[in-house]
């Protein structure tokens, strides 16, 4: 049996609500489900035991037909909350996967970054095996042309990123007319990285059936305006089922907060990367400060590497299997190329920079801690920083962390200023819900906390590397493998 890296005991304590009329009795066993034979063997493979909570309440609920949002951490088991009713549903009317010059998919699964949507196309994969029901992913960085003739094999389930497969679409390569399932994963961070123009392309403009004839899940850690707005737009009659607190962490996750000026966080990074056991992701604010600081930390015998969106997909996938496998310790990364990582055992975050939102973040430290394992998240705080403390406050306070007294006290100082992120604004609620999801509040200003001195050195460039041959650090241009 496979290792999932999920902790089923631990996610007993988690508290777990659904909204609206007619929702279906959770379902505490896969076994009750009486999903089809191919399925459940796929399942017992993977190694699930037990559902997780967004499991033991999404699947039933999509079963039934029903349109769902929901808001659930990263790490909760929410792919295999949608991908198993999909896959039962896609086997139980008979799965076409008609080849042609067009792909004509069942199943649509949108996702904000190329690393999640291969995440999710590999779990899809594990779950349809035997069950005579395709998958194909789409995404930006990859051959257009590879990536065409996989369509032209057919598929049941297509996974991609909003760019790519509307530039799919625009070919003449994909036709969204007989879609029944639509997922929209990760529908927050989506929004961030400015997809939404991308997203109503696909959902409102091109030939997908209207919601009434589809069903819509969408999935989001949080829960502001524009996600509300979007489920409002997309989905028909739908349920709302909260996992956990929306927009918070978990108890899991030990946070620590450290007064850090520019100049000293090199220093205090490799002391805390000295002092912690296991994988590590680190979040700089630049690609500069993202190599820059690979390159010291390598210097330093850390096994290190950097990725961000300058680095071409062949090396950020190489980057990602490395870290992955534990040939590389450490992986420092820009917001934008850690977003949707799906990562087993990463037992340290580190906030080296921190982002210039609360939700930021909060999704940043939900790297570690996943699947109802512990994990440590530590950020570096100075004066740039002060718009975010009442926000930072407020969700360690929920998570019952320890709050520095320092941290109180810049919280208080800027009381009367902005909030940090959306979600925590004192506005008005989140109607429909019966309140308390707040309003949104402005971003903080976030100034560059500097560099960290001279160019380092190159490093792995003709180290040989470590592990098997060709391998190791980055060359010259800061990223060959």
């Amino acid at each position: 049996m496979m290792n999932t890296g999920i902790n089923f005991e631990k996610f007993r304590d988690i508290p777990v609500s659904v909204v609206g009329n007619g929702a279906p009795q959770a379902v505490l066993d896969f076994n009750h489900l009486k999903l089809c034979g191919p399925l459940t063997d796929n399942i017992r493979r993977a190694g699930y035991t037990t559902p997780t909570p967004v499991q033991q309440h999404a699947i039933p609920i999509c079963l039934d037909g029903r349109d769902l949002m929901a808001s659930a951490q990263t790490g909760s088991g929410k792919t295999a909350a949608f991908l198993i009713p999909m896959i039962e549903k896609i086997y139980a009317r008979g799965a076409t996967n008609r080849r042609g010059f067009k792909a004509f998919p069942s199943a649509l699964i949108l996702a904000p970054t190329r690393e999640l949507a291969s995440q999710i196309h590999a779990e899809a994969l594990k779950f349809c095996f035997r069950a005579s029901v395709s998958t194909t992913v789409v995404y930006g960085g990859a051959s257009m042309a590879v990536q065409s003739r996989e369509l032209e094999r057919g598929c049941d389930i297509l996974v991609g990123t909003p760019g790519r497969l509307v530039d799919m679409i625009d070919r003449g390569k994909v036709s969204l007319s007989e879609i029944r399932f639509l997922v929209l994963d990760e529908a927050d961070r989506m929004l961030d990285m400015g997809f939404e123009k991308s997203i109503r392309q696909i959902v409102e403009q091109r030939d997908m059936p209207p919601n009434k004839h589809r069903q819509t899940m969408m999935f989001s850690a949080t829960f502001p305006k524009d996600i509300r707005q979007l489920a409002a737009d997309f989905l028909n009659d739908y349920l709302f089922l909260k996992v956990g607190r929306v927009g918070s962490t978990t108890e899991s996750i030990t946070q620590v907060i450290k007064w850090v000026e520019p100049n000293a966080k090199v220093a205090e990074v490799i002391k805390d990367l000295r002092a912690v056991d296991g994988r590590t992701l680190i979040f700089a604010e630049t690609k500069r400060d993202t190599d820059s600081l690979a390159r010291e930390l390598f210097s330093q015998g850390f096994r290190a590497t950097g990725i961000h969106g300058d680095r071409c997909q062949r090396e950020r996938e190489a980057a990602l299997r490395a870290f992955k496998s534990g040939k590389i310790q450490v992986l420092v990364a820009t917001d934008v190329a850690a977003r949707g990582l799906d990562i087993d055992d990463v037992t340290h975050v580190i906030n080296y920079d921190m982002p210039a939102s609360i939700d930021s973040y909060t999704h940043r430290i939900g790297r570690t801690g996943r699947c109802g394992n512990t994990g440590r998240a530590t950020a570096y705080f100075n004066t740039a920083n002060k718009g975010l403390a009442k926000a930072v406050v407020k969700l360690m306070t929920e998570a019952k962390q320890e709050v520095p007294p320092w941290l109180h006290q810049l919280a208080l100082e800027n009381a009367g200023s902005k909030r940090g992120g959306r979600g925590f604004g004192g506005g008005r609620s989140g109607g429909g819900f019966g309140g308390g999801f707040g309003g949104g509040g402005g971003r903080s200003g976030y100034g560059n906390s500097g560099g960290f001195g001279g160019n380092s050195g190159s490093y792995g460039a003709n180290s040989g590397g470590y592990g098997n041959g060709g391998y190791g650090g980055q060359g010259a241009r800061s990223g060959g493998w």
